[in-house]
């Protein structure tokens, strides 16, 4: 399983979290969120990251030249579309090479057929909590929510994720495409910053499981 850090800002805190070799690094584009890059981001240490930690641009409905822009200023993997998108905003994005990750905040109303328009032109979903904020709301939904998605496309899990509700995504990945956690508020002292401790817990919780798994 895979693990996303989001929401981060701080070249010091970010080289402590580089050094835990998480999958995905995640930075937020978007002016209204507490966590929006703003001008802190040095592109050349952005760049610098290890290869093998995917770089992802959060963004909320914005200008396609804008993601654009961002996505080769910084060097990033991925752009996490966390608005409401259209599919042919992710189509338009994916054909100028840029992987999309597209996020939706699912609550009890959620009609998860919609995402048939889109599976075509995401490489990854994401399901967060519905909320007052496009995103870092810090509670999770009802994941029994998830029974009613039927399709293969793998997903990140985001919303609410602590240490204390890891071992029920672990068991909820045996049964469906699970492809990783998204991890942000819960994990910070403040916000933009995290607490690289307690990631480290969690950091390790995950990989144990998988190598007691492995083993078996």
């Amino acid at each position: 399983m895979k693990i996303k850090v989001c929401g981060m800002r701080q070249q010091d805190n970010i080289e402590e979290l580089a050094a835990l070799k998480p999958n995905f690094i995640g930075f937020i584009f978007y002016e209204k969120s507490p966590r929006f890059v703003g001008e802190e981001l040095n592109e050349e240490y952005v760049k610098s990251i290890p290869k093998n930690i995917k770089k992802v641009g959060v963004f909320v409905n914005a200008n396609p030249g804008y993601i654009l822009n961002m996505v080769k200023k910084y060097d990033l993997q991925y752009a996490q579309l966390h608005g409401n998108e259209m599919p042919d905003i992710c189509r338009s994005l994916r054909q100028k090479g840029v992987n999309i990750i597209k996020a939706f905040s699912i609550d009890e109303n959620f009609n998860f057929a919609m995402l048939n328009n889109y599976k075509s032109f995401c490489d990854l979903f994401l399901f967060d909590t519905k909320g007052d904020k496009p995103g870092g709301n810090g509670v999770p939904f009802d994941w029994k929510l998830l029974s009613k998605y039927d399709n293969e496309k793998p997903f990140f899990l985001s919303g609410g994720i602590d240490l204390d509700n890891i071992e029920t995504i672990i068991e909820l990945s045996k049964k469906m495409p699970v492809y990783g956690i998204d991890v942000n508020s819960l994990f910070e002292t403040e916000s933009g910053v995290k607490d690289i401790a307690k990631l480290e817990k969690l950091f390790s919780l995950i990989r144990v499981k998988e190598q007691e798994e492995a083993a078996a």
